[in-house]
């Protein structure tokens, strides 16, 4: 099977097939893969943790491939052949950006994967914002990238709120617990039909709700930033739970949201015009419509988060602003030049230790994070940044260690303070 040729998801399949989602942020594909179930298509969200996921993905794909990648691969031929699903009757779902780095060939190294486990017969259906494939059975309207943003965003609230209650919750759980619930009665209720009206009421609610959690802040955590490529950077797989292992050694984790990527990839776009006259003058003004009207809900979410008493980001245009300080706009191959400005608007609004996760060999993130640190601490000398590589052969102990030396000078600091 050549790159071209592929098995498209037909219009006959989407009453009989399951499709299967990698999970990368549990509760936003939680509430975005609702969307998609509530406008017919089965879909489930795989959930399967552990070495066995790696070890099996190493079977099919080149160990020097991206990380993500052989996790992926991995999870999704895991449950294949767990004998939970008619294989005959599965398809494989997978996002990608398009972009022009080993993320871009996913889609046909899953292809590859399958054929070679001798399932070449499932389709793999490639969500992106560029279309890069065409499936007939699977079709993304605007009111359903329309509903899908208002998961991001409930999302992103619960997930920030929680990071700041996390630290400091009476009873520990608390807050996890709180978003488990939140992410399934969301999804529920966005089956209603969603209105910024309706969700700003709600959003109110959830932010109360994370406000009324008992807590003892009488002694101030750390702030850490996770930062880095999107899935290690996100998924509890792909950094061996490094959220929570922060706040297990006495952290407050600080983790940019998944919107933010989202205007990133739009902006590129409309930077495309501006730099390269990439696309059409019509095609410019509806990208640059859609960036304002999502930065201009970011940042309604963030007013509602300082009235109810939390740490609101800071809104993209910002982050995207404070890029100039050390790279270019053009620098866009995977996450580009956003990885040294979320790193930059952190140091800028007083969160001096980061962790940057990447895969191991991740060249755009080895260039735009780890060689982007000594420039940012010439910009803020106090900034306390550890580049972590994530990867099979990596082992977590290792990892672990390096985080703990950063946390070790990140409360030496704190405490001279």
């Amino acid at each position: 099977m050549t790159e071209k040729e592929y098995i498209p998801f037909t219009e006959e399949m989407k009453d009989t097939y399951t499709i299967l989602a990698p999970n990368m942020l549990p509760i936003h594909f939680n509430l975005i893969l609702q969307v998609m179930r509530d406008n017919g298509y089965t879909i489930e969200l795989l959930t399967e943790s552990g070495p066995e996921i790696a070890e099996t993905g190493l079977k099919y794909v080149h160990n020097d491939t991206c990380y993500p990648a052989i996790l992926v691969i991995g999870q999704f031929i895991r449950a294949i052949e767990s004998g939970k699903y008619d294989p005959h009757k599965t398809a494989l779902v997978y996002f990608q950006t398009g972009g022009g780095c080993r993320a871009s060939n996913y889609i046909f190294l899953l292809r590859k994967a399958l054929a070679k486990a001798g399932y070449p017969y499932i389709p793999v259906i490639s969500i992106s914002f560029d279309g890069l494939e065409e499936h007939p059975g699977f079709k993304l309207s605007l009111p359903i990238w329309y509903r899908m943003f208002y998961g991001v965003l409930y999302a992103d609230l619960i997930m920030a709120l929680a990071e700041q209650v996390k630290p400091y919750e009476t009873h520990k759980g608390d807050a996890q617990a709180l978003a488990d619930r939140l992410s399934i009665e969301l999804a529920k209720e966005m089956k209603d039909g969603i209105s910024w009206k309706k969700a700003e009421k709600r959003m109110e609610g959830i932010t109360r709700e994370f406000a009324a959690i008992p807590a003892d802040r009488s002694e101030k955590k750390p702030r850490v930033g996770i930062v880095g490529e999107i899935y290690v950077k996100f998924s509890p797989l792909g950094n061996n739970n490094l959220a929570d292992f922060l706040v297990d050694n006495g952290a407050e984790v600080v983790l940019p949201g998944l919107l933010n990527f989202i205007l990133y990839c739009i902006y590129n776009k409309t930077e495309d015009y501006r730099l390269y006259h990439r696309g059409s003058y019509l095609t410019y003004k509806v990208v640059q419509f859609a960036y304002e009207f999502l930065l201009g809900k970011q940042a309604k979410m963030a007013a509602l988060m300082e009235k109810g008493g939390f740490r609101a980001s800071e809104p993209f245009n910002e982050i995207a602003d404070i890029a100039d300080k050390c790279i270019g706009h053009g620098c866009k191959m995977g996450e580009g030049w956003l990885l040294p400005a979320e790193m930059l608007s952190l140091a800028d609004h007083g969160t001096n230790n980061i962790v940057c996760a990447q895969p191991f060999g991740c060249l755009p993130n080895h260039i735009c994070g780890k060689g982007m640190m000594k420039p940012i601490k010439q910009h803020y000398p106090n900034a306390n940044i550890v580049a972590i590589d994530y990867d099979a052969s990596a082992t977590k102990v290792n990892q672990e260690n390096r985080i703990k030396l950063m946390l070790a000078n990140a409360k030496a600091e704190q405490a001279v303070k």
